[in-house]
């Protein structure tokens, strides 16, 4: 107990692991990003002296303990710095999303009454400038890339290259300040403040302290055995506490390097450049990976087509065994170290996974089939459960337990319990200090004794100790015959398959299920293409007779599906819509984290709604969108509204 309440070795900031990592580690890389074409690196030891030459600068500029100061943009080593430098002062970082329009970023700027924010660029310095009267807090902005803001007024502007020099000048007069504020860091001190999706509501400022982050990046560091030798590439966003955890919290108490891409576009080439050893993402990215490799094969030559699917029959039955570990015959070792040479070692290659030593995906669930695959080919890819207010980590798969089915076991440090409703809740390190002047939505959230309502509704397998998710606790709810409603389950099913992109199920309190469906532009338009089939939009390729077609027979698949588990399988689909747009977060339809804001699409779809239940064949509709300068705009649209087939008997049998 003493070591949780004083920290590790004294360790008790991410500043006190700066130095640690620049004494221990000095010349080991601790950054990397891809400029021009070129990866430039930092050290440990480099890294503590652009940190704080920043710290110096934020000093001189009157950055006071307790302010909070907004960092703004993609992936780059600078923007984390920024965050680790406004914790040298005392401050409190909040990272924002950077594709927020300018009202979101008013929001969460205002809520905690920004002074300061780094930004990356004039797209992000424009955004901050339109709604700059909304904030009374806010006096200055730093930012990277100076491109765009020659003819500026530089009277609240500030070069973040020059805010380092300010600090290197004035590091005689300021240093013994600085010194004196890290110390006054402690292990109960705020560590950064991240904002929830806002999925049912306005964002809330999620409080994490050292001791959150610190006492989280340590056991699950230590369940992983991650090393001062692993690579991550950071290109989650940084506003997500997922990124935070692992490119700072682990990163900084590992010591391992943080790789940057060059940008979003070159994101898989960056990706196959750097072969990270520890691996993040969300299943729609491993998804699309798969995609594109189907898509590729259908393409290649009978041959090849013969090599890869002989070969990858044998790595799904002898991958998964050899990465837990299990008895492998002979000549199965001798088979799988072939297709190895033949097919598996050049894929994870081209995918850039040639040398991940852990994988994880999180956020939503993955297919089995997908999951299988990347496992198959000697791949550790994982899965964990949590959230903004545990630190992330509630669940993880030791090595060994891993199954696609479940989001596996307690992690190091927490407690689960299930209550009589079926939520899930939990208790750690991890847990939360608090939503930021919100004590009503704390209370409601984490009991005195420190238990946290997750707001999912699962099970904890007897046996195993495997905890699974059903689905959002609020969304759970009744069929008008009494049987279980779990949308999330059905729309899960559905998002396994390459074509879809999104999907939303209605049917709370009404006697059938219904479904909108987004296909998935990339997947279908390659389709569209091999067949010859043209195009003009979105629009047009959703509504293509085939489209519907092939979408119809996913529905029946699942619905086939969900009639295997008598609990429920009065979730099936009767009637859908292929959505004639994409749900888009700039349009309020979806969080910035791409989770789907129901009631919002519930009210702006109800005609389309009342037409899946009231028989019709079609519908026309008109649409609200949000184009990219900012400007709205409408599209019309005629909908077909499609029935699928469902199995009466497992519906029946529910019903009894």
């Amino acid at each position: 107990m003493a070591q949780t309440q004083s920290g590790v070795g004294g360790l008790v900031s991410i500043p006190a692991l700066l130095n640690r990592n620049a004494s221990e580690f000095a010349g080991s890389p601790a950054y990397r990003e891809k400029e021009f074409g070129i990866w430039q690196t930092w050290t440990w030891s480099q890294t503590r002296d652009e940190i704080e030459a920043l710290a110096l600068g934020l000093l001189d500029m009157g950055v006071a303990e307790g302010d909070f100061v907004a960092v703004i943009g993609r992936n780059r080593p600078y923007l984390y710095w920024s965050m680790v430098a406004v914790q040298m002062v005392g401050g409190v970082p909040v990272p924002l999303y950077q594709d927020s329009v300018a009202e979101e970023m008013a929001y969460v700027m205002g809520h905690c009454g920004a002074k300061l924010a780094v930004v990356a660029d004039q797209e992000q310095v424009d955004k901050i400038l339109e709604v700059n009267d909304q904030l009374p807090d806010f006096q200055r902005m730093i930012y990277l890339d100076p491109r765009g803001l020659r003819k500026y007024d530089h009277e609240h502007l500030e070069q973040f290259s020059k805010v380092q020099d300010r600090g290197r000048a004035a590091r005689d007069r300021l240093k013994a300040e600085l010194d004196a504020r890290i110390a006054r860091l402690d292990y109960d001190s705020t560590c950064v403040m991240l904002y929830t999706s806002g999925t049912t509501g306005k964002p809330k400022g999620v409080v994490l302290s050292n001791r959150n982050v610190i006492e989280t990046a340590r056991s699950s560091s230590e369940f992983d055995h991650l090393r001062p030798d692993d690579d991550i590439l950071a290109y989650l966003p940084m506003a997500w506490v997922g990124d935070f955890i692992f490119s700072v919290g682990q990163a900084y108490w590992t010591g391992f390097c943080v790789n940057c891409p060059e940008s979003p576009d070159t994101m898989m080439t960056d990706l196959r450049e750097i072969g990270p050893t520890y691996y993040f993402a969300p299943p729609r990215v491993f998804e699309t990976q798969l995609t594109n490799v189907m898509i590729r094969m259908e393409d290649a030559g009978r041959f090849k087509q013969w090599l890869f699917h002989t070969f990858m029959k044998v790595a799904r039955e002898v991958g998964p065994k050899l990465l837990d570990g299990k008895p492998v015959g002979f000549l199965d070792r001798v088979r799988y170290k072939l297709g190895d040479l033949a097919v598996y070692g050049p894929l994870k290659n081209t995918l850039g996974f040639s040398r991940v030593r852990v994988g994880y995906t999180a956020g939503e669930a993955i297919g089995p089939d997908i999951f299988d695959f990347y496992r198959a080919l000697g791949i550790n890819l994982k899965q964990l459960y949590g959230q903004t207010e545990a630190t992330v980590f509630i669940t993880a798969q030791p090595d060994g337990q891993v199954r696609s089915d479940t989001v596996g076991v307690p992690s190091p440090g927490v407690e689960l319990r299930i209550a009589e409703n079926g939520e899930v809740f939990y208790r750690s390190p991890g847990v939360f200090v608090e939503y930021y002047k919100n004590a009503e939505s704390t209370a409601g959230t984490k009991d005195a004794e420190g238990w946290v309502a997750t707001g999912d509704a699962g099970f904890i397998e007897p046996d195993t100790g495997h905890l699974r998710i059903i689905d959002r606790a609020k969304d759970v709810g009744q069929m008008a015959d009494g049987s279980l409603f779990a949308p999330k389950y059905v729309e899960n099913k559905l998002k396994f398959y390459p074509n879809i992109l999104e999907a939303v199920v209605f049917g709370n309190n009404r006697t059938e299920c219904t479904a909108f469906i987004n296909i998935d532009l990339t997947a279908v338009g390659n389709w569209a293409e091999r067949n010859n089939i043209a195009y003009s939009s979105y629009q047009e390729l959703a509504g293509h007779p085939q489209v519907m077609d092939a979408i119809q027979r996913h529905v029946e698949e699942v619905n086939l599906s969900v009639a295997e588990d008598e609990m429920l399988s009065g979730c099936q689909v009767h009637r859908f819509v292929v959505l004639h747009k994409e749900l888009d977060a700039d349009d309020g339809e979806l969080t910035r984290t791409r989770k789907v804001r129901r009631r919002i699409i519930e009210e702006k779809y109800a005609d389309i709604i009342a037409a899946l239940y009231d028989g019709s064949p079609r519908v026309s509709t008109v649409t609200e969108v949000t184009y990219e300068d900012g400007r709205k705009g409408a599209i019309k649209a005629t909908l077909e509204v499609r029935d699928a087939a469902t199995v009466a008997v497992a519906r029946k049998m529910a019903a009894e």
